[in-house]
C-alpha cells in the first residue's frame, strides 16, 4: 500500500479551526497558539495546494469554494477521528476470559463478584472452571487463578491471591465439651487430595490417631456439605471457610491450622501484563484478597513446626 501525501496536521487542524470560526483569532484562542501560528499554518496550506482557502477582507475571513470543500472535509476527517478515539477509550476494557479453579470460584470469588461489577461495570468476563491443574494453563486463557507453589516461571507474571492452609471442620453437634475426638468421629475424604488427614494429624501431634477410611467425595465442596450434614469431620482450606462457616452448620473443629507452601494465584503470561481489562482485574482481585486476609482474625500457633508441603 503506498503511503499518505498527508498535509501537516497541525496545519490542517489551524485551518479547520479558522474555517469553523471565519476567524484567525479565535482559532488561535482555542487552539491555545499564536495569531501568527495560525497564519503561518493556513498561508503553507495555500502555497502546498496551489489555491487560496480565504478571501481576506475588511469583516474577517471568507471561504473560497476549494476553502469550503477542504474545510466540510477536514471537519469531517477530524470528527471521525476524535469517535475513533473516544470509542477506544469507552471499549478499553476487552472481553476477557479466565479460567479458575472451581473451588475458589464457589467459595471465595462468586461472593464478591457484585463489588467487581460495581467497580468496573465496563469490564465483561467469561469464567472456565476446573479442578485439574492441567486445564488451567495461563497460555489457553487471559489469565488463571490456579494453584501454586508461587515460584517465578518464566513468561508469566504470578501474583499470590490466598495462601492454602488446613484445618479440619464438622458440624457443632459433633463436639463434645469443644473438642472433637478424632478416634471416634468419621473422617470424610476428599478425593482429589487423599494425604491431607494424615498430614494435618501429624502436624497437630495426633500421629496415633488413625485415618480411618471413611466416606469419600470427588471435591472438597461434597465433603464440606457432608461435614455440615454431621456425617463427620473434613480437612478444608482455611482461607475459604468464610461462606460456609456462615451458610453452613459447620464449625472449626480445632485450632491448629497446617500452612503448606502452596497459594492460590493469578497468573497469566508477561505480554498480557500491559491489557487494561487484565490489569484492572489483577488489581480488583489482589485488592480483595488482600483484604480477605486482614479480616480474618489470627489463628493461634501450633507449637509443632513441620516442613510444609
Amino acid at each position: 500500500m503506498a503511503s499518505r501525501r498527508l498535509p501537516p496536521l497541525h496545519a490542517v487542524r489551524a485551518f479547520e479551526a479558522a474555517a469553523r470560526h471565519l476567524s484567525i483569532t479565535r482559532a488561535a484562542d482555542e487552539l491555545n497558539v499564536t495569531v501568527g501560528a495560525v497564519s503561518r499554518h493556513v498561508r503553507a496550506l495555500e502555497v502546498r495546494m496551489g489555491t487560496a482557502l480565504f478571501l481576506r477582507g475588511s469583516r474577517g475571513l471568507i471561504l473560497t469554494s476549494a476553502g469550503k470543500a477542504f474545510a466540510d472535509s477536514t471537519r469531517e476527517a477530524l470528527d471521525r477521528i476524535a469517535d475513533a478515539a473516544e470509542g477506544l477509550h469507552l471499549r478499553q476494557f476487552r472481553r476477557l476470559s479466565v479460567g479458575v479453579y472451581g473451588f475458589f470460584l464457589s467459595r471465595f470469588l462468586l461472593p464478591i463478584w457484585p463489588g467487581l461489577m460495581a467497580a468496573h461495570p465496563e469490564l465483561e468476563i467469561d469464567l472456565h472452571t476446573s479442578a485439574n491443574p492441567v486445564d488451567l494453563l495461563a497460555s489457553r486463557y487471559d489469565a488463571v487463578i490456579a494453584v501454586s507453589d508461587g515460584q517465578p516461571r518464566a513468561g508469566l507474571v504470578t501474583r499470590p491471591l490466598l495462601p492454602i492452609a488446613t484445618v479440619p471442620v464438622c458440624s457443632p453437634g459433633l463436639l463434645k465439651d469443644g473438642a472433637l475426638d478424632f478416634t471416634s468421629v468419621p473422617l470424610l475424604h476428599n478425593r482429589p487430595r487423599p494425604d491431607d488427614w494424615r498430614r494435618w494429624l501429624d502436624h497437630a501431634q495426633l500421629t496415633k490417631v488413625p485415618v480411618r477410611a471413611g466416606s469419600s467425595f470427588e471435591n472438597l465442596g461434597l465433603a464440606i456439605e457432608a461435614a455440615a450434614a454431621g456425617l463427620g469431620a473434613v480437612i478444608a482450606i482455611e482461607s475459604l471457610l468464610t461462606t460456609d462457616l456462615a451458610q453452613l452448620d459447620l464449625v472449626k473443629a480445632h485450632h491448629i491450622v497446617r500452612p503448606t507452601r502452596r497459594h492460590f494465584v493469578l497468573e497469566y503470561e508477561q505480554r498480557m501484563a500491559d491489557d487494561p481489562a487484565v490489569a484492572a482485574f489483577a488489581t480488583w482481585l489482589c485488592e480483595a484478597c488482600n483484604q480477605q486476609s486482614t479480616k480474618k482474625a489470627p489463628a493461634r500457633k501450633s507449637t509443632r513446626k513441620s516442613a510444609p508441603d
